[in-house]
């Protein structure tokens, strides 16, 4: 299927500093980050993306991560263009795969990467999740279709991150994070330079400890090339 068109918010104005990408979570929008956003867009411009059957983009109905990447590669080679330079990608749990899957397909286009409570893909037992009540803003097939690709991982996950090269920092959330605390190492250990940070929020640590994250994430990106 070929790409779609994704919905974008943007913070911020084009700046001497490259512009960050934000990719949220399943379930979530791209609104999830305007915390975020706006402790980033201070100095540079910052966008963040509705994935596939989220928020205002498209629902194709066809939910595989390779499809979420490939669209997300469009969003980079677009902003890499508008900026002259490559981007900074800041993502959450399922975004975070699909920005592994972006940085490894195309390591040109990603300049910095920073994984918030994403761990290396193994598998594990499925618990299928029940739809909430009424409309949603997202589609629900897309939560099943994810669902079933984490629960059964494709066996090249350990290659497609040990292809990240972007420098790297995985933001773990600590003993609460339901994200096994060794497979969250291991995407630290694995991506060509990985670097591990706690911070005790559970998986969801920009928006339960938005000023820390925020401050590692920029601490992070001003580090000298």
């Amino acid at each position: 299927m070929a790409a779609v068109v994704l919905h974008e918010q943007r913070w911020g104005v084009p700046s001497g500093l490259p512009c960050v990408l934000l990719v949220h979570a399943t379930g979530d929008t791209s609104a999830d980050w305007a915390e975020v956003a706006a402790g980033l867009s201070v100095d540079r411009l910052v966008v963040a993306v509705d994935l596939r059957g989220h928020g205002e983009s498209p629902r194709p109905g066809s939910y595989a991560l390779g499809e979420l990447a490939e669209d997300l590669v469009v969003v980079a080679d677009s902003l890499a263009a508008e900026q002259g330079r490559p981007v900074d990608v800041v993502a959450h749990s399922l975004g975070g795969l699909v920005a592994c899957l972006l940085a490894s397909r195309r390591p040109g286009l990603v300049r910095r990467l920073v994984l918030e409570d994403v761990p290396v893909p193994h598998p594990r037992d499925p618990r299928p999740p029940e739809r909430p009540d009424g409309d949603l803003a997202f589609d629900w097939e897309a939560v099943l279709q994810v669902r079933a690709q984490i629960d059964e991982p494709d066996p090249a996950w350990p290659q497609v991150v040990a292809g990240v090269t972007a420098p790297t920092l995985v933001v773990w959330g600590g003993p609460s994070s339901p994200m096994p605390a060794e497979h969250v190492a291991e995407m630290a250990e694995t991506v060509a330079d990985g670097r591990l940070l706690r911070i005790d929020a559970g998986h969801l640590v920009h928006a339960r400890q938005p000023v820390a994250f925020t401050a590692a994430v920029r601490g992070f990106l001003a580090l000298p090339d």
